[in-house]
């Protein structure tokens, strides 16, 4: 997937993972080589060793994984929980049958309530009771524990005081801890365990019984509807390639424009065709929600006026192209309007019960979705296929069909996915140049004479970052250049405030991160400020945005997609992914100007081709 790398090691990694205490533990100081982009080790590392991982014992380590299966190992109780054969001490009342029912049975505390029963209950014995009854059980929870990266699964040991047992013991639950390596603590087929000192993360399973790989042996045919879920099981080292659906009922991005794939818009026939979606996210950016087309129209006839009156006087040549910008908008929003209102005719007409997949469906505009539960599954994942946006724009840098490179990796924050997207991108300028010395000669002669410069600037200089908000700063203060959109915190930066930032102001490649989350896509992870979202654009200069990013929110949220729901709900995991647009880095490689002029056959607005 990405360039070759030294085996990174786990030195004083936990201490970024682990929360702060009193008294911390030693540093990790440990050569098992780790995964590149999750600070932890992958199982395949321990468990694929000649000696099955028995010449590491001692070693301090952080592994994650899903629960396959568990026991739970009791121990001697609590001195709290002795039974209380004296009889009631001075002081205190003895417990009633009653007082056991209110604070065992809530239902029975409910009924007492209502028949105005049971409120005489001394407060300070109703809470001995509860001190009493509800303190834990000491015991050991025994879990076998797979990542994906192989078929064997590792054995975890996790004391109860470190996390409750009914959390951590049902399959499917999602466990990241920081522990030392040990031979088995229980007769088996393991040669080593991991005793757990820190349990880092956990994604508990909500309700066990809708969890659908709770069953054992389930049939093959039983997975098709839990599609989502079906990687976890053991019929499926670095990046596993996986291929996402074409067709989809998907929104990935929330606002995005999506090709429908119906069979209904055409009833003489059975052929699968196109329609728009009507509602833009370009149409929201220019206008905003409520503006009608009659407003539109009556609006373009004053601009037209304008601009004839312009032309008939002295006025300055400023004025006069800043009026024909004008006009160009407006017209080019009038026609997107135009288009919506007819497309609105056709789809309102439809039933999408009668069509081919009894739903609504479109291309897909991004596979990040579907990869995420490969990689809550697998751990690091990626895919290569072409992507579909009904995008109304003229712009060179995009067409309706592009290639994407998208990765998503478990267990991993926003810094890991920029890390792991710029080592990417380097890697693929420095291949470039290394394996392809016949075409940059003829790209040097005919095209671009600073394209070696370029591709080296990509592969040796450190990356420019900075926050939304330092981007809108620094583009706020420049005096000599005046842009088409306005820049105001908020607004999603255009093509041309990311290539002059890049261009103009660093020189160099930028990655620009923390976004207001209303421009970027739903399922994007908030920051604690409320306002901002843990997404990144890496930004070339020349060609623009070739890569966008970001970490996921792992947290159960409200929002769409029941199947996107589950995978909150049952062993969710931190992950974090991107998604690099292959038609741009080819652009880059070659200096060509127009991505249409890379693209074998171009689909763009307004123009199919062959």
């Amino acid at each position: 997937m990405a360039s070759k790398q030294e085996p990174k090691v786990a030195a004083n990694e936990s201490q970024k993972l682990a929360p702060k205490q009193e008294e911390e533990a030693p540093p990790i100081k440990t050569q098992i080589p780790m995964s590149n982009y999750s600070k932890r080790v992958v199982l395949k590392t321990l468990l694929s060793r000649e000696d099955r991982g028995l010449g590491l014992v001692g070693e301090r380590i952080v592994i994650g994984g899903w629960v396959k299966s568990s026991k739970e190992v009791r121990k001697q109780p609590s001195p709290s929980f002795q039974p209380d054969t004296e009889g009631p001490k001075p002081g205190k009342k003895d417990v009633t049958c009653t007082e056991i029912l209110q604070n065992r049975v809530p239902i029975f505390r409910t009924f007492l309530k209502l028949f105005g029963v049971g409120n005489h209950v001394d407060k300070h014995s109703s809470e001995n009771l509860t001190e009493r009854v509800q303190h834990p059980v000491i015991s050991s929870v025994i879990l076998q524990v797979s990542d994906g990266s192989c078929i064997s699964s590792l054995q975890v040991v996790v004391e109860s005081t470190l996390a409750r047992p009914g959390q951590i013991m049902i399959s499917g639950t999602c466990i990241l801890v920081e522990g030392l390596i040990q031979k088995p603590s229980t007769d088996g087929k393991h040669h080593i365990e991991i005793k757990a000192e820190k349990v880092l993360h956990l994604g508990v399973v909500e309700d066990h019984e809708k969890y659908p790989l709770a069953k054992k042996r389930l049939p093959l045919h039983s997975l098709r509807d839990w599609a989502h879920f079906r990687p976890r099981t053991t019929t499926n080292n670095g990046f596993l390639y996986v291929q996402v659906p074409v067709i989809t009922t998907t929104d990935s991005e929330g606002f995005s424009n999506k090709f429908n794939v119906t069979t209904l818009v055409n009833n003489k026939t059975t052929t699968t065709t196109t329609t728009t979606e009507a509602k833009t996210s370009s149409y929201k950016a220019i206008s905003g929600d409520g503006v009608s087309l009659a407003s539109i129209k009556a609006s373009l006839q004053e601009k037209r006026n304008k601009l004839e009156e312009l032309k008939r006087t002295d006025s300055n040549r400023e004025a006069l192209l800043a009026a024909v910008q004008d006009l160009k908008k407006t017209n080019d929003l009038a026609s997107q309007l135009e288009a919506k209102e007819k497309k609105e005719k056709v789809t309102d007409k439809l039933d999408f019960m009668d069509d081919y997949f009894s739903c609504q469906a479109f291309l897909t505009v991004s596979g990040r979705l579907h990869l995420e539960s490969y990689a809550c599954a697998l751990g690091n994942v990626y895919s290569f296929g072409p992507r579909f946006k009904a995008q109304t724009s003229h712009s060179t840098r995009h067409v309706s069909e592009m290639w994407m490179i998208e990765a998503e990796m478990a267990f991993s924050e926003l810094e890991e996915a920029i890390e792991c997207a710029t080592d990417l991108l380097k890697h693929m300028c420095k291949w470039v140049m290394e394996n392809c010395n016949d075409d940059m000669k003829f790209v040097l002669k005919r095209v671009d004479q600073s394209i070696l410069t370029r591709l080296q600037s990509v592969v040796s200089s450190i990356f420019e970052k900075i926050p939304y908000c330092k981007a809108i700063d620094v583009l706020k203060q420049v005096k000599e250049k005046k842009f088409e959109l306005n820049v105001e915190w908020g607004v999603p930066l255009t093509e041309e405030h990311e290539r002059y930032l890049a261009d103009e102001v660093y020189k160099k490649p930028v990655i620009i991160y923390d976004y207001p989350k209303e421009v970027k896509p739903f399922y994007v992870r908030q920051n604690d400020d409320g306002k901002t979202v843990a997404a990144f654009d890496v930004i070339v200069p020349k060609v623009g945005a070739v890569i966008r990013g970001s970490q996921n929110e792992e947290r159960l949220s409200s929002e769409q997609y029941e199947w996107y729901l589950d995978l909150r709900r049952h062993g969710t995991a931190k992950h974090a992914g991107f998604s690099l647009t292959y038609d741009l880095i080819v652009l880059l490689a070659t200096g060509i100007s127009d991505i249409r002029d890379v693209v074998p056959f171009p689909r763009s607005y307004g123009k199919l081709g062959n």
